[in-house]
C-alpha cells in the first residue's frame, strides 16, 4: 500500500530540513520548537535525520556583516564560525529530551564518489542504531561553487535516497506550495500531488525572498519529485507546523511517492537532479 500522509507517525526513518531563515538571525528563537517536535517523534521510536542549513546566515553576525557575503572565502569563513554555533544551539535544545546530535557535513561530491558515500551511508546508518539525531549541511567550508549542492531541500531529498528514509519534511515558510505565487489572486494551495501529475499549470516563483537562503518553492518541487520518484513520500509545510506534520496532520501539500520505485543508484539520482537545474525546473526562493 501506497503511504500517505497520515502515515508519517509510524514511519520508520524521517529526514527533515529546515531552511536558514527559520534557524538564523532572530528565527534562532525556532529551534528549541523545532527540536521539540523532532524530539516528539524520536520519542515514538522514529529515526530522525535533521538537515539544516544556516552555517552562513548564523556566522555573519559574528564576522559583523549586514549581508551575506558574495565571495567563496568570506562565505566559507561565516561558514567555519556558524556551523560551531548552530550545533551548539541545535544540543543545547536536545539536551532536555536526553538526545545527543551528530554532526554530519557533505559536498555533491561526497555523494558522487562511491567510497565517500559509502562512508556517508555506514556513518549515518551508525548514528541512527546508537539512538544519536544526524544534524545533516552542506560543508560550506570547503564547498566551492563547481561541487554545491546548490540548495539543501536537494541534499534532503539525496539524503533521503541514501539512506532510504520513508518520508521527507521540507519546512518552508508558507504552510502549503500553491498553484502560483501566494500573493497573486487566485492563487490556491495544493493539498496533493499524484506520483507522475503534471504540474506544467503551475507557476512555483525564482525570486529569492530573503537575503540569507538559496532554496524555495522551485527547489522545495523539485526535491520532493526527486525524492518521490524513489519511493519516499514528501510533504512541504511551513516550519512552526513541523510537530503537526509529523503527527500525520492533514496540512501542506504530501507528494505520493512512486509505488515501484527503480533500484537506481545514488548518482544517477544526484545526475537527475543537476539535469534539472540545468534547464532551470529547480530554480528558486528561499526557504
Amino acid at each position: 500500500m501506497t503511504p500517505q500522509r497520515a502515515d508519517l507517525p509510524a514511519a520508520r526513518r524521517v529526514v527533515v530540513k529546515v531552511g536558514s531563515s527559520s534557524v538564523s538571525g532572530d528565527a534562532a528563537a525556532n529551534i528549541p520548537p523545532l527540536v521539540a517536535a523532532l524530539a516528539a517523534a524520536h520519542g515514538r521510536g522514529t529515526e530522525v535525520i535533521l538537515v539544516s542549513s544556516g552555517a552562513i546566515a548564523t556566522g555573519m553576525p559574528y564576522l559583523q556583516l549586514d549581508s551575506r557575503p558574495t565571495d567563496l572565502a568570506t562565505q566559507q569563513a561565516a561558514a567555519a564560525v556558524g556551523q560551531n554555533v548552530l550545533i551548539y544551539r541545535y544540543q543545547a535544545a536536545m539536551r532536555e529530551y536526553g538526545i545527543v546530535a551528530g554532526q554530519v557535513l557533505l559536498t555533491a561530491g561526497d555523494l558522487e564518489n562511491r567510497t565517500p558515500r559509502s562512508n556517508a551511508k555506514r556513518a549515518m546508518e551508525r548514528l541512527l542504531g546508537l539512538r544519536i539525531l544526524p544534524i545533516v549541511n552542506e560543508n560550506d567550508t570547503v564547498a566551492t561553487h563547481e561541487i554545491r549542492f546548490g540548495d539543501n531541500d536537494r541534499l534532503a531529498a539525496l539524503v533521503a535516497r541514501l539512506i532510504r528514509a520513508d518520508a521527507l519534511v521540507l519546512l518552508s515558510d508558507i504552510e502549503a506550495l500553491y498553484t502560483a505565487p501566494p500573493e497573486q489572486p487566485g492563487a490556491r494551495p495544493i493539498d496533493h500531488v499524484a506520483f507522475g501529475q503534471d504540474l506544467a499549470g503551475f507557476e512555483f516563483g525564482s525570486v529569492v525572498v530573503n537575503s540569507v537562503g538559496t532554496g524555495g518553492a522551485a527547489t522545495k518541487v523539485s526535491a520532493a519529485r526527486l525524492a518521490a520518484a524513489s519511493g519516499i513520500g514528501t510533504l512541504v509545510t511551513r516550519a512552526d507546523l513541523v510537530g503537526a506534520a509529523l503527527e500525520g496532520q492533514t496540512i501542506g501539500t504530501w507528494f505520493a511517492p512512486n509505488p515501484s520505485p527503480p533500484d537506481s543508484t545514488l548518482t544517477g539520482a544526484l545526475a537527475v537532479a543537476s539535469q534539472s537545474v540545468a534547464a532551470g525546473s529547480g530554480a528558486a526562493t528561499a526557504g
